[in-house]
């Protein structure tokens, strides 16, 4: 996937389905931005849009706020993440039931003093993903989707050894995968073909990113264990001060990997946002997706 192709996809052998990733939001500056990049992709009608729950908990309540605002103002179906960090074990669960929320990301999360650290669930929490899978379908019925890593977790042992997890996680009861994001698609279909090779049979979503800043998603993947092609920092070299050109070329580096995931029989995408809709806006329409509004009125 080193030479560059914006030819058309042919033909999906599969409806195309499309979920956005968003953080909430610190300041009310940052709130605006949030908010005006949902309003530009909701249109693309979404299966769902998940709410990221900072380290530690951190944003528990701005990720509840969100996700309530979601419910209560849009015709979207949001998706709140939920770690096993620095919190009991059902009070955040309900929590988001009570508000309408029907859908958790669930996930280990990182120690409360970061990456590297060593792991201390709560004292009446939970102590593995899956242990906190069983817990939110145990509650309500709730769906639940689960990390996955196409280059293992930097914690894991192995390949395999992260396989195992995954296998863990749905045996009790997760109902599809999103993946850490990669550049490299082989490396994404040899993982696919491990994971159904244990019988792992849930959807297994590619999770793409693209890349607004290159060193700061350079950084982000070496302390979450992706790799980054040499071919990929070639594309990004000298535009550092250069926003209007990285943009272009973002988007093309993006729509060029998933029109090849396409090709391959992929169909259904989820984009982290880093709450900025443009590049994630012009990939869905390359992929054929429309603003539906547009669709009705025609």
């Amino acid at each position: 996937m080193s030479a560059l192709n914006l030819r058309p996809s042919r033909q999906p052998c599969c409806p195309l389905k499309v979920s956005f990733e968003f953080f909430p939001p610190k300041t009310p500056e940052m709130e605006t931005t949030l908010w005006s990049s949902i309003e530009r992709l909701a249109p693309l009608d979404p299966q769902f849009v998940s709410v990221t729950y900072g380290a530690g908990g951190s944003t528990r309540e701005r990720t509840h706020a969100t996700v309530s605002r979601l419910v209560q103002e849009t015709h979207l179906k949001p998706a709140a993440h939920l770690t096993c960090v620095a919190a009991s074990r059902d009070e955040v669960i309900r929590s988001y039931w009570d508000v309408g929320v029907r859908h958790v990301v669930a996930l280990r999360g990182d120690p409360v003093a970061g990456i590297g650290a060593a792991y201390e669930a709560h004292p009446h929490g939970y102590q593995r993903t899956c242990d906190l899978v069983a817990g939110i379908k145990a509650i309500g019925d709730f769906e639940v989707s689960v990390s996955a890593y196409p280059e293992k977790h930097p914690e894991a042992a192995s390949l395999d050894a992260d396989i195992d997890v995954l296998k863990e996680k749905v045996d009790c009861g997760a109902d599809r995968a999103i993946t850490q994001f990669f550049f490299d698609n082989d490396v994404y279909f040899r993982h696919l073909d491990r994971v159904r090779a244990r019988g792992i049979d849930i959807p297994i979503v590619p999770g793409i990113v693209p890349v607004q800043n290159f060193k700061q998603t350079a950084n982000f993947a070496a302390k979450t264990g992706a790799s980054v092609p040499s071919w990929l920092a070639a594309r990004f070299e000298g535009l550092d001060n250069d926003v209007e050109t990285r943009k272009l070329v973002a988007a093309a580096v993006a729509a060029e990997q998933v029109i090849d995931l396409v090709d391959r029989g992929v169909c259904e995408f989820h984009f982290y946002t880093m709450n900025r809709a443009d590049l994630v806006y012009a990939i869905c329409h390359l992929l054929g997706l429309r603003d539906q509004r547009v669709k009705a009125a025609a």
